[in-house]
Formats: structure tokens, sequence, C-alpha cells
């Protein structure tokens, strides 16, 4: 019995990295299709960063309802519908003539991105306990980089050897779909995120309210600093290919400068959970946000070869910030109000996502994508203030 429990487990965290890679892989894709589309519609630093939150915005959106709706119709059937609809949305943009058309097929991506990340954290979460949950959790968010570093490089690859950018595309929508027709399968074979039982709901309903949080002040200081960090991530990431192309890099080796930095990113998920675990949350939140300041302006101000070495040291501490503060989730909220807590994070997440792009964009066509990047450096540096609010269960002394 122990033995079938430990393999359900496993392949349940395999079926949920899967989906999250596939579905981070997506919307990493985006980083290195952007220039591509900018350059074949004419669109400014201000547009790019409009159809980026175009997708961030329509994520944020449905992220809490897809929370809040699991709670009736269970996550399988969530986690299945919102893969579809990602793979549907790509293969829209595939034949998109213009830059309504691409917002619109982005949208419909965005809207399939925001049934995943609540749902498969809880469903880790509850089939994870005590401090395997964190193990499991901080392998999960892995294994959204790997996709991100998976898709991006296959993109900057294909391009580079001359394929079409539509029929690239075309195989990351046809991936999409087919993977969620075997996500369908793999989650109802391990009858794992199936429709609440009505005592469950009634139980539910009855015994608890509200959203769980057990620490008010500390959930709204995480709200803060998720959200300058994220809006951070995604404007860098956003505007790295093109910071690039300013260096006179060539159109793929300024696309494969975003791959180094996910690369990075990979080692970071692991790396600066297990920091928080070691010294505390606060700690570890400084010595990240202070470091991808420095690196930031490293990047801007050396040689171009030099900045592609400090790129994999960069998105370390970039996006490796989120396994220090997402992770916490489980700390703050209520077992049962868990959906709820992570499509919050995850909202506020997407909307940082989406104002980011937008408001570096601005600047960049303003004042120079130089000021622009300047300007991250200074906001990421603004969580650490907002970290000594944070209390205990943030510091490293984690309760269940």
């Amino acid at each position: 019995m122990e033995t079938d429990a430990f393999r359900r487990r496993k392949f349940t965290l395999a079926a949920c990295c899967g989906v999250h890679g596939v579905q981070d892989g997506l919307s990493a894709a985006l980083y290195v299709i952007l220039p591509t589309l900018a350059e074949v519609f004419g669109l400014s630093y201000a547009q790019v960063g409009v159809i980026r939150a175009v997708k961030n915005s329509a994520m944020a959106l449905f992220e809490l309802p897809s929370g809040m709706l699991s709670e009736r119709l269970g996550e399988r059937s969530l986690l299945v519908f919102g893969l579809l609809c990602a793979g549907c949305g790509y293969l829209a943009l595939a034949v998109s003539p213009g830059i309504v058309a691409i917002s619109l097929s982005l949208f419909l991506a965005g809207f399939g991105a925001a049934f995943q990340h609540a749902l498969s954290s809880s469903i880790i979460s509850n089939t994870f306990q005590g401090a395997g949950s964190r193990t499991a959790l901080g392998t999960y968010n892995s294994a959204g980089d790997i996709g991100k570093l998976a898709f991006t490089a296959f993109y900057s690859l294909a391009i580079g050897a001359g394929i079409a950018w539509q029929g690239v595309v075309t195989g990351f929508g046809l991936t999409a779909v087919l993977g969620a027709a075997a996500l369908f399968l793999i989650l109802r074979r391990l009858q794992v995120g199936s429709r609440p039982s009505a005592d469950a709901n009634a139980q539910s309903t009855g015994g608890s309210t509200g959203w769980g949080i057990r620490d008010r002040r500390g959930f709204t200081a995480l709200v803060v600093i998720v959200f300058l960090d994220i809006a951070v991530q995604s404007g860098f990431l956003t505007f790295l290919a093109f910071l690039m192309l300013e260096k006179q890099v060539p159109a793929g080796i300024a696309a494969f400068a975003v791959v180094l930095t996910l690369a990075g990113g990979i080692f970071g998920k692991f790396g600066c959970g297990f920091l928080a675990e070691r010294i505390g949350v606060r700690s570890s939140l400084i010595i990240v946000e202070v470091l991808t300041a420095a690196g930031i302006v490293g990047v801007l101000v050396s040689p171009t070869l030099i900045a592609y070495f400090l790129l994999p040291v960069l998105g370390i501490v970039l996006q490796g910030s989120s396994s220090i503060t997402y992770a916490t989730v489980s700390d703050l909220v209520r077992a049962d109000r868990r959906s709820r807590g992570f499509a919050a994070i995850y909202t506020i997440a997407g909307a940082a996502s989406s104002a980011g792009p937008i408001m570096f964009g601005i600047i960049g066509d303003v004042f120079g994508l130089t000021p622009a990047m300047l300007c991250m450096a200074i906001v990421v540096l603004l969580p650490l203030p907002l970290s000594t609010l944070l209390h205990s269960p943030l510091s490293g002394q984690y309760t269940e």
C-alpha cells in the first residue's frame, strides 16, 4: 500500500510538472516570438508591451475564478480545459493577420493559462504533506522553467535554421492540444483532481468561510513584494532580446539571450528555495533582490560577450525569487482554502506581468531602452523595506 501511495504521488507530481512545463513554455515563448512579430508587423515597444499584457491580463483576470471554481468542479477538468484553450490560442496566433487578431489569440492563450498554477499547486500541496510539500512545489516550479527553456530554445534554433515562425507556433499549439488529451487520461487513471463529493462541498462551505488567511499582515506584504518582483521579471524578459538587438546582435542570437536567462532560472528555483529554508525569507530576499539589481546593471554596461556570460547568473536570482515567495502561501493559508490563496497570489503575479511590460515599454519609447532597464533595477529593490513586515512564518519557521 505504501508503494502504491508513493507511486501515485510521484505520477501526480509528474503530471502537474508536465502541464506546468507546457503552459509556462508557451508563455515564455512570447519573449522570443515578440521580436519577430515586431519586425513583421512594425510594432513599437509600447505595442509589444500591450500585446504581452493582453495575455497576462487574461491570465490574471481568470486565475482567481479558476481556483474558486475548482472547489466545485475539481482541478482535473479545469487543468485539461486550460491547456486545450492555450493550444487553440497559439494555433490561432499562427494565422493571425494583424495586431488585433494577435491580441485576441493571446487573450485565449492567457485565458487557458489561468487554469493551471493554482490548480496544480493545490493538487500538489494536498497530495504531499509536511516538508515534502515544499520540496514538491519547488520541483513543480522548476518544471515550469524547464518548459520555458525548451520552448524558447526550440524557437530560437528553428528561426535560426530558417523555419517560418508560423510553423513553429503551430507546433507549439498542437503540443498543447495533444498534451491536454494525455493529461486527462493520466489524471483520471490516478483519480486525482476529480469533482468533490456533495458531502465534501457541504463540509467545506459549512465549516470554513472566507479566505483562510492566518497572517493578514504577512500575506499583504507578500502580495506587494510579488507584484514588484514579477513586474521586473516580466519586463526584463520581454525587452531583453530588444536590448541585445540594440547591441547589434543578430536576431537569432538576441533571442538566445532569453534562453540563457531562463536556463539560470531553473537552478534559481531550486537554489533560492533552499536558501530561504537555511537563512530565512527576509535575508534570502534581500540577497536575491540586490543581486538582481546588480545583474541588470551589469548586463547593461558590459560588452556583449560578457553580458551573455552574466545572463545565466542573473537568471538564477531574477527568477529564483519566486521560490522564496510562492512556496509560503501554504504556510499563510489554511489547507481548505489553499486553492484560493494560490490563485490570489498568481492573480497578483499575472497583473504584475501585464503592468511591467507596459510600464517599462512606455519608458523605453520615451527615454530609450537603457533608462527603462535602469528603472527595473530600481524597482526590484523596493521589496527590501517591505520584507521587514514579514512575520516569523516567512522567516524559515514553517508550520503545518
